[in-house]
């Protein structure tokens, strides 16, 4: 197994330049699909930096530049605009949680590199994704909505993102880039685009969720999960999205929508944790979780248990009625031999 220790291994003058280069430039604009985002959404509460990027995207999304109307693209806009609105974002997380600095997890023999937003185009034409990610810790970022909430989820979970960029580097290397990736770049996959946490002090909770138990794993336990708006530190269950797909999807909730889920057991202490201690501890406690995941042998998406993301008690208003998890389309009885 891996380790998960991250340390600093460039220079203050990096930092300094990642704070020149995210200065936003003004005027800008965003495509109106940015409007369509419900910052107050439950599922989007843990996010970093989340007053700002919401406050920064609401701006930006409805700039009367960015006046479409007469069917022309507004001048005004950048292909580095979230790039560098996800920058400004990592700094501010860095000064605000007094965070080490977010970086790459290097393979034996490489060093780390801090992470840091840039336009797609600055992505040499014929490298791949991840492999530039990993060897220069720079995040090829869209004017997108996908990579807008990518971005989020690195600001928030930075390790466990950094962990799966070092096994797909770890996959490659074994196998190359062929058509087929393989169980540990599947599963990877999943996760990332479509993953979720379940965190949880108390263990039967977690259990009935793996068993397809949707009384036990959501209905019964309502009153010991988290609430979004209203911390409980009395709470012994929560739900967090990772899956940046996922939550591009929930722009457009439908109850049909179900997240690929881990679960990881805490001390009820956890729950009593400020939201940013609480998901730094989540982001360690998760890589170390998808680092046991991913270094087993027969890993397979399989692994990730299945969980109706609106059914998340607190998630969505429906649910506070036991009849709304009677819908056995979405609430599923389970698979067959599912070990």
């Amino acid at each position: 197994m891996t380790s998960t220790t991250f340390s600093s291994v460039e220079s203050p003058k990096t930092l300094s330049k990642l704070t020149v280069d995210s200065t936003i430039p003004s005027p800008l604009s965003l495509d109106k699909s940015f409007a369509a985002i419900d910052w107050q959404a439950p599922w989007l509460c843990h996010l970093s930096e989340l007053d700002y990027l919401s406050q920064q995207v609401q701006e930006l999304s409805e700039s009367k530049d960015n006046d479409d109307s007469s069917g022309k693209q507004p001048a005004t806009q950048s292909n580095t605009v979230i790039a560098q609105l996800l920058n400004t974002a990592l700094l501010q997380r860095l000064k605000n949680e007094q965070n080490q600095p977010a970086q790459t997890k290097p393979s034996i023999g490489q060093r780390a590199h801090l992470l840091k937003f840039v336009a797609q185009d600055a992505l040499p034409e014929g490298q791949g994704y991840e492999h530039f990610i990993a060897t220069t810790g720079n995040i090829p970022t869209r004017n997108n909505l996908h990579d807008l909430f990518n971005g989020s989820i690195w600001l928030t979970f930075p390790k466990t993102k950094a962990l799966l960029n070092y096994y797909h580097m770890d996959e490659l290397a074994k196998q190359g880039n062929g058509d087929s990736r393989g169980r540990v770049r599947d599963t990877i996959t999943v996760f990332d685009e479509n993953g979720a946490v379940l965190v949880t002090a108390n263990p039967s909770i977690g259990e009935a969720l793996i068993d397809f138990d949707w009384q036990g794993s959501l209905v019964t336990p309502r009153d010991d999960f988290d609430h979004p708006y209203q911390a409980k530190p009395q709470a012994k269950a929560a739900v967090y999205i990772f899956g940046h797909a996922l939550l591009e999807q929930l722009i457009q909730p439908r109850k049909a929508l179900c997240a690929h889920s881990t679960v990881i057991h805490v001390e009820a202490e956890f729950f009593a944790l400020p939201l940013a201690e609480r998901l730094a501890c989540l982001d360690q406690y998760l890589a170390d979780k998808m680092d046991e995941l991913l270094s087993q042998q027969a890993v397979t998406p399989r692994q990730l248990a299945p969980l109706p993301i609106l059914g998340v008690p607190h998630y969505w208003a429906q649910n506070a009625d036991p009849s709304f998890y009677e819908d056995s389309y979405v609430f599923r009885s389970g698979r067959q031999n599912r070990g």
